[in-house]
């Protein structure tokens, strides 16, 4: 697929990386020189200086005609004329990322008049990952799946659990509930587990569960689950107003902690519920003061990946009860790992997720149509979510006799809006939603999954 990608900031660079990967053919804009050699050299994709929104900039970039422009230059409104311009030429697929939060409202009038393909707030979205975690803070990830009736929940293993030493076969027999074990990380490694696996304390287990059920899960796991009231967030910016938003209309009390009086004055305008102090986040005395001991979910959302992790660690290390980190560097990775920080959003891989969910849905389809996809695990597993639209040679054929590759699992299907974990006498019907869960290899449809 021939794809554009106009703007080099730590968006654009990310993203030319994930999409390279995938094989496609890469043209990158931006006005610096420096950037575009840079990004070529790295990703062996092509490079084009200029103005990405100039019409002129893009007849001359657009040598093969693209089948998608993305725009994610640091300005809402350049972005949205990057698109315009495109199709203006004939690009019939565009993206733009837009953050203002005064653009949300109208995001369906770009699509509608504007001709905008999709516009994507990636603030919103890390914001929407964050709200799910505090939701269900017994869980280190939460991704949701089927219009929001399953879930794909990330837990850790501790020592003190009675899953050590378990079997995933003697825990579903055990708890009898509707759940299932996906994918476990241990240390280095990966699986994608079958009946007879054993976990281990300090394994990292993703299940796929109904919403409905998931409390009750949790229950029978025996993991504790106390509702959240209260959260402190550090750091006042976009994705603060987002997430507090979000508290504050579930009944749940938001500090929010910032050292930028302009900031804290802006915020205590836009949020006159919550509780707004001008103050150093880095500063445990005063983090201390404010309750932080007591809070029942900590979130550190400064624009510095190092002053989040450092106070992440600080409350960790007080033993509060939920602590959400932003990293943005992926070279962090390694210091995440030693200072036991689990709950980790970086807004820049969820960016990429959403636009690699839209690349993959416009590949032709053959039979099955791509709705979702989260990456776990570093990027090692992927969790996808297809719509089967027709007839094929693997429906109504029970899925213990489909030939499946390895490492895939078909973790839920959805019918008619009932939640199915599914055993080896069901069955893949047309119209059917289908979570699959895979490892070394990408999966663009159905019929991928089968030898």
């Amino acid at each position: 697929m021939n794809i554009v990608i106009i703007g080099l900031g730590k968006y654009g660079i990310f993203l030319t990386e994930q999409l390279s990967k995938e094989n496609h053919d890469i043209v990158v804009i931006d006005s610096k020189q420096e950037l575009v050699d840079e990004v070529v050299n790295q990703f062996d994709v092509k490079g084009y200086v200029g103005n990405g929104a100039s019409y002129v900039t893009q007849k001359e970039a657009f040598l093969d005609k693209p089948d998608l422009v993305i725009a994610v230059t640091s300005t809402d409104e350049v972005n949205i004329l990057c698109c315009l311009v495109s199709k203006k030429l004939g690009v019939k697929q565009t993206i733009a990322r837009i953050r203002n939060p005064e653009y949300a409202l109208q995001a369906q009038i770009m699509t509608n008049e504007l001709g905008i393909s999709m516009t994507i707030n990636p603030d919103y979205n890390t914001a929407l990952d964050i709200f799910r975690i505090i939701r269900f803070p017994s869980a280190i990830t939460v991704e949701s799946f089927a219009n929001g009736k399953v879930n794909l929940v990330e837990i850790k293993v501790e020592s003190n659990s009675k899953l050590v030493g378990k079997s995933l076969m003697q825990i579903q027999e055990k708890c009898n509930t509707h759940f299932l074990v996906c994918a476990v990380e241990r240390g280095d490694k990966v699986f994608i587990p079958n009946g007879s696996f054993v976990l281990e304390e300090g394994d990292y287990v993703y299940i796929t569960v109904s919403v409905r059920e998931v409390n009750n899960s949790f229950k029978k796991l025996d993991i504790i689950q106390n509702k959240v009231k209260s959260a402190m967030i550090i750091g006042g910016g976009k994705i603060t107003f987002y997430l507090a938003s979000m508290l504050l209309d579930n009944g749940i009390s938001v500090k929010i902690i910032d050292n930028d009086q302009n900031i804290c004055n802006h915020l205590a305008e836009q949020l006159p519920k919550a509780l707004i102090l001008k103050g150093d986040g880095t500063n445990q005395k005063m983090l201390m003061s404010e309750g932080l001991e007591d809070v029942d979910a900590l979130v550190t959302l400064t624009g510095m990946d190092e002053i989040n992790i450092m106070i992440s660690t600080s409350a960790k290390s007080v033993n509060c009860k939920k602590v959400i980190t932003k990293v943005s560097n992926n070279n962090y990775e390694a210091i995440l790992d030693i200072t036991g920080l689990d709950s980790v959003i970086s807004p820049k891989e969820l960016f990429a997720d959403n636009i690699i969910r839209y690349v993959r849905g416009m590949n032709k389809k053959r039979g099955s149509e791509f709705k979702t996809l989260y990456r776990l695990v570093g990027n090692k597993v992927e969790a996808s979510e297809f719509l089967i639209s027709k007839e094929t040679k693997y429906t109504s054929i029970p899925l213990k006799d489909l030939n499946l590759r390895k490492n895939v699992l078909l973790a839920c299907i959805i019918r008619s809006g009932k939640v199915i974990i599914p055993n080896g006498n069901d069955t893949l019907e047309p119209l059917d939603s289908v979570i699959v869960v895979t490892s070394d290899f990408i999966v663009n449809d159905l019929i991928d999954i089968m030898e």
